[in-house]
């Protein structure tokens, strides 16, 4: 198919002892959810371990691949433990820091960035942990620059997320580091996972569309408003299509959306230009144009102000290359430390 290769990339999720059920089960349930539009896994995933017998608190899980699995993944994925000062096996050791030496693309969940750190993967950068953790974090390890303020920090080929379903957030992210923003969302709609929350960072996992409230009052102004993106629209001409007063209009917005109409507008305008500059070569001036955009200097003010960073570093992050499982590609983005947040 157009867009894709044949190479499906490969997952390879690390149980280390005391592994944390719910960030082990995180990246296996949501890489596995995953499917191309012509119905294809976007990936293969794996769980390995030092020993195939996984001491995992309640219970004991069996890996079925061992360390060498990491030699042939285009992913590692590192899910938290509950002891993060548990000294790391010199096996695991070296066969994470093999990984990076391949160019693997490695991530951690929650403390499994404490493992990345006892590697040695992450001196020099910035990276983010459970926010309990964080101070114990930049305490042991001085020359990473730790930011508990934030769901997740990419660094290109190293990544590392805050607690718990912060991990989602991050998968989600990489998926659509890999296929684009429409693999991403169905990913998310089969986690049930919303694709933009609020945090400490931009995020860059959003949908095409702002979510509609199905079956609300103003789910059809919501959907005009979606048609007429390219138009400019004043607060005035929203009420009036709505046939109410403008004061009406803000407060049965703020009840039913959570925010006001124009944030709401600003948000579409967006998400449709993300798009946009992931699937198309238009330049920045023609899609400011097509959102709605007075000029393009008010649309890039905007656009990083809702997605952390301008629109030509955002496609040269994003924009599909139709190589995801490429093995010299899987730290694609190595040079835009994508969530630095505005």
């Amino acid at each position: 198919m157009q867009g894709y290769v044949v190479a499906m990339h490969t997952v390879v999720v690390l149980a280390l002892e005391q592994v944390i059920p719910f960030d082990l089960s995180t990246p296996i349930e949501v890489f596995t959810r995953s499917r191309l539009p012509d119905g294809r896994p976007g990936y293969r995933v794996r769980v390995c371990a030092e020993r195939p017998d996984v001491d995992a608190g309640l219970f004991t899980l069996r890996a079925p691949w061992g360390l060498d699995a990491l030699a042939d993944a285009d992913t590692v994925i590192v899910p938290g433990t509950a002891d993060p000062a548990r000294p790391l096996p010199p096996a695991v050791r070296d066969a994470l820091r093999g990984a990076a030496a391949d160019g693997t693309r490695i991530a951690s969940i929650c403390s499994g960035t404490f493992v990345l750190a006892a590697a040695g993967l992450l001196g020099g950068l910035r990276a983010t942990t459970h926010w309990l953790a964080a101070a114990q974090l930049a305490a042991a390890y001085p020359d990473i620059d730790v930011d508990p303020d934030v769901l997740y920090v990419d660094n290109g080929q190293i990544l590392t997320s805050a607690g718990a379903a912060a991990g989602l957030d991050l998968c989600l992210h990489m998926i659509r580091r890999d296929y684009g923003s429409a693999i991403a969302a169905d990913a998310a709609r089969l986690s049930v996972m919303p694709l933009e929350r609020e945090g400490g960072q931009a995020q860059f996992i959003v949908q095409q569309y702002p979510p509609i409230p199905r079956g609300s009052a103003i789910e059809p102004l919501l959907r005009w408003i979606e048609d007429n993106l390219s138009r400019d629209l004043t607060l005035a001409d929203i009420a009036d299509h709505a046939g109410t007063s403008t004061r009406t209009l803000i407060r049965r917005f703020r009840e039913q959306t959570g925010t006001t109409p124009l944030q709401w507008l600003h948000r579409a305008r967006v998400r449709q230009a993300q798009h946009l500059l992931e699937t198309t070569p238009h330049s920045v001036e023609r899609i400011a144009a097509r959102v709605g955009f007075g000029s393009p200097t008010a649309f890039r003010d905007r656009f990083k102000r809702v997605a952390g960073v301008s629109p030509h570093t955002y496609r040269s992050s994003f924009r599909q290359s139709g190589v995801p499982g490429h093995r010299r590609g899987r730290a694609n983005g190595d040079r835009t430390r994508t969530a630095e947040g505005p």
